[in-house]
C-alpha cells in the first residue's frame, strides 16, 4: 500500500579523491612544520585537516556502502552506513579538540620560541590547498551530510589557516609567541562547535527522531482533512538517513471501505505527504471499528495486537 522512492546522490568519486590527496600533502606537511617550528598552531590546524581526511575517506567509503542494494538480511541496506560514520568522526574531533585545547592552555602560560618562518610559509600552503578542495567538493556538499561536514570543515581551514600565518607574521615581526596557543586554542575550540552540530544531527537520525523541519500536528491535520479518514494514531516519523523521510500510522477508516476504496485513499495520502512534508515512504494501516489505542503517538513498550 505504500510506495517507495529511493533517490541516492552519488558523490564524485574522483573530486573526493583528488581533495584526500591534497589534505594528506597539508597534514603531513603541517605536522613536521609544526614538530620542528614547535608550533602548536600548525599542529591544531594539522589536526583540523587531518579530521577532513578522515571526514572525506569515511564518506568515500560510507557513500559507496549506502549504494549497495537492500537484501532479505538487510531490508534497508547500508543506509545508515553514513551516519553512523558522521557521527564516529565528529566524536574524533571533539576528543582531538580537548587535547590541543589542555596543550594551549599550558603553552600560553609558558610560551616558547617558535621559527615562525615554518607557520607562515605552511599556512599560506594550506590556504591554497584548501580553496581547492573546497571549489572541488562545493557540488557534492549540498545533499550528502558526511560531504557538507567535510566542505564546512575545509572552507573553516582557510580561515584558519589564514589566523595562522596573521600569528606567524605577529610572532616573526614583534616576537608574541604566546599568540601561538591562543590561535591553537580557537581552532579547537571551533572544531568543538562544529563538530556537536553533526554529533546531535546524527543521533537524532540514529535515535529516530521526528525531523526538525516535520510538525507532527500538521501531519496529523493533513491526513484527517482526507475524505474517508475518521482518525490516524500509532504515528512514527522518522528519516532512514539524511535525506529520506520514512511514516507509518494507523488509520480509522469512517466506513468499511473495500481494499481498491483504500488503495484510493492512501494514494491521495502519499502525494499530499510528500508534497507537503518531504515524505518519501509510507506505511498506512487502515482500520474500521477496531478496538485499539488512538493516541497520535503511543507510549507503551509493548503493544498488543488483537
Amino acid at each position: 500500500m505504500a510506495e517507495h522512492h529511493h533517490h541516492h546522490h552519488n558523490v564524485s568519486g574522483k573530486n573526493l579523491f583528488l581533495t584526500i590527496v591534497l589534505n594528506v600533502i597539508i597534514t603531513v606537511s603541517q605536522i613536521a612544520g609544526g614538530i620542528i617550528s614547535g608550533s602548536l598552531a600548525l599542529l591544531s590546524d594539522a589536526m583540523h585537516n587531518f579530521s577532513d581526511v578522515l571526514a572525506l575517506v569515511i564518506a568515500y567509503v560510507a557513500n559507496r556502502l549506502a549504494a549497495r542494494p537492500n537484501s532479505e538480511s538487510k531490508t534497508f541496506g547500508y543506509r545508515r552506513a553514513e551516519i553512523i560514520a558522521a557521527l564516529f568522526n565528529a566524536s574524533v574531533l571533539v576528543g582531538i579538540a580537548v587535547f590541543l585545547i589542555v596543550e594551549a592552555v599550558h603553552k600560553f602560560f609558558h610560551p616558547e620560541a617558535i621559527d615562525s618562518m615554518w607557520v607562515i610559509g605552511l599556512g599560506v600552503l594550506s590556504i591554497v590547498l584548501n580553496t581547492a578542495s573546497v571549489l572541488l567538493v562545493k557540488e557534492d556538499s549540498h545533499d550528502n551530510m558526511n560531504i557538507k561536514a567535510a566542505y564546512l570543515h575545509l572552507l573553516t581551514d582557510v580561515m584558519t589557516s589564514v589566523a595562522v600565518v596573521v600569528g606567524g607574521v605577529l610572532m616573526y615581526y614583534f616576537g608574541i609567541f604566546w599568540i601561538d596557543p591562543l590561535i591553537s586554542a580557537l581552532i579547537a575550540l571551533y572544531l568543538v562547535w562544529a563538530s556537536f552540530g553533526i554529533v546531535k544531527e546524527s543521533v537524532s537520525v540514529l535515535m529516530q527522531f521526528v525531523p526538525k523541519n516535520v510538525d507532527v500536528e500538521r501531519v496529523v491535520e493533513a491526513i484527517e482533512a482526507e475524505a474517508g479518514v475518521d482518525n490516524v494514531h500509532h504515528i512514527h516519523i522518522w528519516r532512514l538517513d539524511d535525506k529520506q523521510i520514512n511514516l507509518e500510522a494507523h488509520l480509522d477508516m469512517s466506513e468499511d471501505f473495500s481494499i481498491s476504496k483504500s488503495n484510493e485513499i492512501i494514494k491521495k495520502l502519499e502525494k499530499k505527504l510528500h508534497e507537503n512534508f518531504g515524505i518519501e515512504h509510507t506505511t498506512l494501516q487502515c482500520e474500521f471499528g477496531r478496538n485499539d489505542d488512538k493516541s497520535k503517538i503511543v507510549n507503551k513498550k509493548e503493544h498488543t495486537h488483537e
